[in-house]
């Protein structure tokens, strides 16, 4: 997911905020690994990362996210961020404020 911050009212085109499976995503391109690849080639790759869950910043190691689930090897970087998507929802699900803040999660300011 991805979400433009507020506008601070200048003319310029705001960059989005990443986060769950769209920030998965950027830092998958950004490195090194090549598909097919294994649950523990992701890991030792980039299971160290910090990835944002939420538009607020949150962040949990992406290493946390693949231990959820039960595949072993990806044959894509979209089989793995298929599979990665519903433990990203279930932890955001889980670590929000409640209904209000579930609410703010959606909103982008």
């Amino acid at each position: 997911m991805g979400v433009r911050p507020p506008s601070s009212g200048d003319d310029e085109e705001p960059e989005s905020i990443e986060f769950g499976i769209a920030a998965v995503d950027a830092r998958l391109k950004r490195s090194d690994l090549s598909f097919p690849a294994t649950r523990d080639d992701v890991d030792a790759e980039l299971g160290h990362e910090r990835i944002p869950y939420n538009v607020h910043g949150h962040d949990v190691a992406l290493g946390e996210m693949l231990a959820e689930i039960e595949t072993d090897e990806f044959r894509s970087r979209q089989e793995l961020l298929n599979e990665l998507h519903h433990p990203f929802e279930e932890y955001r699900k889980e670590h929000s404020g409640g209904v209000i803040q579930q609410v703010r999660s959606m909103l982008p300011f």
